[in-house]
């Protein structure tokens, strides 16, 4: 088995994603979805989480000249800091925006200028909250490696838009890799799969076009 369905194994094992496309969750921008992930949870399973970091590890290592791992506030922080202790280098993390009291940072820890970061999330959907903190550390100085997470979406959009930053994204399990697993560990219908992939395509029309 390859590391991405390996990893989606494990996702499902501890529940940090459910499927449900018959009772969909509801985002926090309005959209139906038949998939929710909570990578976080992976935390609190110690032989899962060294499986993760592990794989993380592996991916950071094999690209070139990556000098300090960037975490993405929030949930980027634990497994980015993580990472970065397996590997040896300095970490630090991006908050969303800056603070409103103290140093009013939003870049915590000590960024190098001319360092290269490799940006880490737990979880790619748009890939905006990577691309933005991207953007921070540029106009602090540091320079992008590449971003790494551990689970996409595989959006056509987050694609694009990861290609028009000129910014490599690594994933170490995706979308597709969850399907395959679900299916074949008999968690989901081939029916119930289809309907998962209809979703990926085009998630705005699928969450219109969903009926109770």
């Amino acid at each position: 088995m390859d590391t991405s369905r390996q990893i989606a194994r494990r996702l499902l094992e501890v529940g940090a994603v459910k499927l449900q496309p018959q009772t969909p969750f509801t985002w926090a921008s309005g959209l139906r979805s038949p998939i929710y992930c909570d990578n976080r949870v992976l935390l609190s399973f110690p032989e899962i989480r060294n499986e993760i970091v592990s794989a993380l590890a592996g991916a950071a290592g094999a690209m070139d000249s990556i000098e300090g791992i960037a975490g993405v506030a929030t949930a980027g922080i634990p497994h980015g800091a993580l990472v970065a202790d397996r590997l040896r280098v300095p970490f630090i993390y991006i908050r969303s925006s800056a603070k409103e009291h103290g140093r009013k940072n939003q870049i915590e820890g000590r960024l190098e200028a001319g360092r290269r970061y490799l940006v880490v999330e737990d979880l790619i959907s748009t890939g905006g909250s990577s691309l933005k903190a991207a953007e921070v550390l540029r106009a602090a100085g540091g320079e992008i490696g590449g971003a790494l997470a551990i689970f996409t979406y595989q959006f056509p959009s987050a694609t694009r838009a990861f290609q028009h930053a000129e910014i490599p994204l690594t994933t170490i399990s995706n979308y597709a890799a969850l399907l395959e697993e679900a299916e074949q560990s008999g968690q989901i219908s081939a029916e119930e799969a289809a309907t998962l992939a209809d979703w990926r395509r085009d998630p705005r029309a699928w969450s219109d076009a969903f009926v109770n």
